[in-house]
């Protein structure tokens, strides 16, 4: 038996417009400018306000007024407003420094790091050996295969494969091994190490010999799990030495360098240096937001495309040919005007986003105390500035602020809450900044284990369990108590 029903469904579908601003508001400064080079390279009729200014020190706008546009309509030239499109505002309306824009940034570019690559630097140093022309292919081979932390992370066996398939260099093991020996005598010391334990070990081997460092190579070379797993009681049996002389090997020990790589400044990568979005500071006891400059940029419509418009306005007879070019103009000018309105909204979206969690959190804005974090989710700042969830999470989780206390990544201020013995919620944020200040002042000799810091967040009224103090714990980076014990 058949039957009939009917179903309403309500459903949004973001326009390509919707979905571009989105794109945009979650762009952090040096990537929207970028972005914003790329539609100036793209579209002809979108200008900047400094290279209008160099060319004529006037600025043409066209009105900023909306209009919706199907971009399946078929467009008759013959009814196009000409004067839509042409406007005498020399200002952009959206172009205002009232407290909303910081001075522009004068640094645009993204600075990279400069010199010889890493793994040159490693080939050059090779020219200081005496090897055989198959000794050096095996040893640039395998300098190109050190990683960024200046490990080499394969094995023998894959590497003398590898030789043979890629290089038609036919070798043994052994030979590959001895080879490696030279490379472990590059700089910077350490390279070429296949883990963590023959990385210290060279290193340790390099260095000028005395009873410490005797004593340190002895341990790394004879006694590592025992060192990695800080059984000092074992180490100090199986070496009969003193907890002092233990404790100056230790030192030695840490003193070294785990990423020998990453020491080396002539890496060819991006420097990433982070641009503030917004910058807070405290004006007499207030507090002031403002967005960094280079998210307001001057834009407007190119002279030559205002001039094309006028031209074809003032002319009596209109041919085919200019009314396919003013097509061609319209669109242009449509894309342009779409991407400006895009702008402004991307703008007002980051600095209403911004002052809400600004306001929500102005204790620990004007004391700089991460304990007086309020709980606070995406949801509160969407609820109080009418906006969609997505939205805030985009502006959150790209954006920095520099504030009176450093640089942060504005998703740090978002935190769940719990409850205290006193019915108070509080933020999970404070929770970790007091677990955290337990741990700096506990007696490393004795570090308090999971347990133990959770009978001290109970006592201090905050009633958790020690699988939540374990989940805080690791979430802030700390190691379990064996690992912080201390000689």
């Amino acid at each position: 038996m058949l039957k009939q029903y009917l179903q309403f469904k309500l459903s949004q579908k973001l326009s390509p417009q919707q979905i571009q601003l989105m794109k945009l508001i979650q762009l952090p400064t040096q990537a929207f400018e970028q972005r914003l080079k790329q539609e100036l390279e793209e579209n002809p009729a979108l200008d900047t306000g400094k290279e209008s200014e160099a060319k004529d020190n006037e600025f043409d706008e066209f009105d900023n007024t909306q209009d919706d546009y199907n971009d399946n309509e078929t467009i008759d030239a013959g009814d196009i407003n000409v004067d839509e499109y042409l406007s005498d505002d020399e200002i952009p309306d959206y172009r205002t420094h009232a407290n909303n824009y910081s001075a522009d940034d004068d640094e645009k570019s993204v600075p990279y790091a400069s010199g010889t690559s890493f793994t040159q630097h490693l080939t050059n140093q090779l020219n200081t050996f005496r090897l055989s022309d198959q000794e050096y292919e095996i040893a640039q081979f395998l300098v190109g295969s050190v990683d960024e932390s200046g490990y080499i992370r394969r094995s023998l066996s894959d590497i003398t494969d590898d030789l043979a398939f890629t290089q038609n260099v036919y070798t043994t093991e052994d030979e590959v091994e001895k080879v490696l020996g030279i490379v472990h005598q590059l700089d910077p010391a350490g390279v070429g190490a296949r883990n963590l334990q023959e990385c210290l070990s060279i290193q340790l081997h390099r260095k000028e010999q005395d009873p410490d460092v005797e004593l340190a190579t002895s341990i790394i070379d004879n006694a590592f799990e025992q060192f990695t797993k800080k059984h000092y009681k074992k180490l100090l049996q199986k070496f009969s030495i003193t907890e002092q002389q233990l404790k100056d090997a230790i030192e030695e020990i840490e003193s070294l360098n785990p990423k020998p790589g990453g020491s080396y400044s002539g890496n060819n990568r991006i420097v990433e240096h982070i641009v503030p979005d917004f910058a807070i500071k405290i004006v007499d006891g207030e507090l002031e937001l403002t967005l960094n400059g280079r998210n307001a940029p001057e834009l407007h419509v190119s002279r030559s495309y205002n001039n094309m418009l006028k031209g074809y306005k003032e002319s009596k007879e209109k041919s085919k040919a200019q009314k396919d070019a003013v097509l061609f103009i319209k669109q242009k000018l449509d894309a342009a005007k779409w991407f400006i309105e895009a702008v402004k909204q991307r703008q007002q979206t980051l600095f209403v986003t911004m002052s809400a969690i600004m306001h929500y959190q102005k204790e620990y804005f004007l004391t700089g105390d991460e304990r007086m974090l309020k709980p606070m989710i995406l949801k509160d700042i969407a609820d109080e500035i009418d906006m969609d969830v997505s939205t805030v999470s985009r502006v959150a989780n790209s954006k920095y602020v520099d504030t009176p206390y450093g640089t942060k990544l504005i998703k740090e201020f978002f935190s769940e809450s719990m409850t205290n013995d006193q019915g108070e919620e509080v933020s999970t944020r404070e929770i970790k900044k007091i677990l955290e200040t337990v741990i700096e002042e506990e007696d490393k000799k004795k570090p308090l284990t999971d347990d133990k810091l959770a009978k001290i967040l109970k006592e201090k009224g905050y009633p958790i369990a020690r699988r939540t103090v374990a989940k805080y714990r690791e979430q802030l980076d700390i190691p379990v108590a064996r690992l912080r014990k201390k000689i």
